[in-house]
């Protein structure tokens, strides 16, 4: 379905546009709906009729607490890149319409995850407060058309987890019937073809019986070598669907390391060279994946979960469990504001509820379990994923013993360059140790992350992630 779009200063990108289209009132309850083959599955014709481009419910829930998908953009007019993201968002005036707290949350019990539940009961402190649902998600037109495009294309390796076909940049799986399709979604969701960060932060809480923090402050560029404009099939693009470099400033333990890394389509593990600056090289890190702990982080971060997830996917068994209405972090443009007050806002529990918006909204829901033969130290994972955009808004790791060993949330945000929604910023709660970890933040850093539509510089090409440039940047 071609879109109309709404005007937009300097961007070609756009939101769900007003298309006077009425769909269907298909509905999804509260409770978890199993899947099973339908018509729709081989059927492109549905995306942007009966669905959404990128294969979502366009109706509002039966119980009225999900709404129809939003028909124009959530930006207001006059935004560009370096203005405040919530001054120019449509409904920034929007007031909570109720708190979850430890005392009420058996109220809400069915709109929120076992995670929830546990980290609300462990915290009487933790506060969730609720806002009324805006469904502003939406693709670019060339997105959703490579989206329909993927229908009888998208198709998984034999070995049931690489991607061994798509067009791209689009949703490879809009109407998935497995785990790691819709796990393929969230990892290719449109992010355009790079993010960077001139300055982001890294917060790590005191352990207990401490008040010593570990803050650090990095650059970061994620680049998408699929993600240009265009239509383009999986064998004509580079093996990689992500390659990352970052470098630290602060805390002087860690100044001056940085890092370039990659992760492809089709291969176990990631290529990874790390530079130490006491012994000015770089080495390489060839199990720098999966579980492996970040350094810098007492054990407590793994590689495998920054931005909620990141890596290949062939250590699990990915089991599509249905959808569910959940009350999730949505539109949180708080969280995004560069010039809050991080040292107020970013605390010991988490961050202050003032800048954490929640809704309710559809998601997918994806159980993951460990392999037979294979190993990691989160035995079982559960990841709830956007309806609207496959950003991964929660997810829940397992401990050996079947605890809930931690909890993490996305804060996803309408990204107006790209015209779709991220999520980048995300936090986790270890809730067996009491720990909260804040990352790939530009809260209260002055200057704002941007993501890119088309290359743009050095760090926008393939050539920048390897060992040798690592080790010239570095040693300057």
């Amino acid at each position: 379905m071609a879109m109309r779009r709404p005007a937009r200063a300097a961007n070609s990108a756009s939101f769900p546009s007003d298309t006077g289209l009425s769909w269907p009132a298909t509905v999804f309850g509260a409770a978890l709906l199993l899947l099973g083959g339908t018509a729709l599955a081989a059927d492109p014709a549905a995306l942007g009729t009966r669905l959404t481009a990128a294969g979502a419910d366009p109706a509002a829930g039966a119980e009225g607490r999900i709404p129809a998908l939003e028909p124009s953009s959530p930006q207001l007019p006059g935004w560009s890149w370096g203005k405040s993201r919530k001054e120019f968002f449509k409904y920034k005036d929007d007031k909570p319409l109720y708190s979850v707290t430890a005392e009420n949350y058996q109220s809400y019990a069915a709109l929120l995850t076992p995670g929830e539940i546990a980290h609300l009961k462990q915290d009487p402190k933790f506060r969730m407060d609720v806002y009324p649902s805006r469904r502003v998600c939406g693709l670019p037109d060339f997105v959703a058309d490579n989206t329909k495009k993927n229908v009888g294309i998208a198709r998984l390796g034999a070995d049931g987890w690489s991607l061994a076909d798509a067009v791209l940049p689009g949703i490879p799986f809009p109407m998935p019937d497995n785990g790691a399709q819709a796990m393929w979604n969230m990892k290719l969701r449109y992010r355009g073809v790079g993010i960077d960060w001139k300055k982001e932060n890294t917060s790590l809480s005191p352990r207990p019986g401490s008040e010593e923090w570990i803050r650090a402050i990095e650059e970061q560029t994620l680049f998408f070598p699929w993600g240009g404009k265009g239509s383009h099939r999986l064998a004509d693009l580079p093996k990689y669907d992500s390659m990352i470099y970052f470098g630290y400033f602060s805390p002087s333990a860690l100044a001056g390391q940085a890092i370039v890394g990659s992760s492809a389509f089709n291969e176990t593990g990631s290529e990874a060279y790390y530079y130490f600056p006491g012994q000015r090289r770089v080495r390489r890190m060839p199990t720098y994946s999966y579980d492996a702990p970040q350094v810098g982080y007492e054990n407590t971060y793994l590689v495998d979960e920054a931005i909620m997830f990141t890596g290949p996917l062939d250590r699990f068994d990915w089991t599509l469990a249905g959808k569910k209405d959940v009350i999730v972090p949505y539109n949180a443009l708080d969280v995004y504001d560069v010039n809050g007050n991080e040292a107020e806002l970013v605390q010991t529990n988490g961050l202050a509820p003032s800048i954490r918006r929640y809704e309710i909204h559809r998601v997918w829901v994806v159980d993951a379990t460990v392999k037979e033969g294979m190993r990691h130290v989160s035995p079982r994972r559960t990841y709830y994923l956007d309806e609207d955009s496959w950003s991964p808004l929660l997810a829940e790791d397992y401990d050996a013993k079947g605890a809930i060993w931690k909890l993490r949330e996305g804060y996803l945000i309408p990204v107006y360059e790209l015209g779709a929604c991220d999520v980048e910023a995300f936090a986790q709660y270890a809730l067996l140790d009491g720990r909260f970890l804040f990352d790939d933040a530009v809260l209260g850093r002055g200057v704002d992350a941007r993501w890119y539509t088309e290359p743009e510089g050095p760090r926008m090409r393939a050539g920048f992630y390897n060992a040798e440039n690592l080790r010239a940047i570095s040693d300057r």
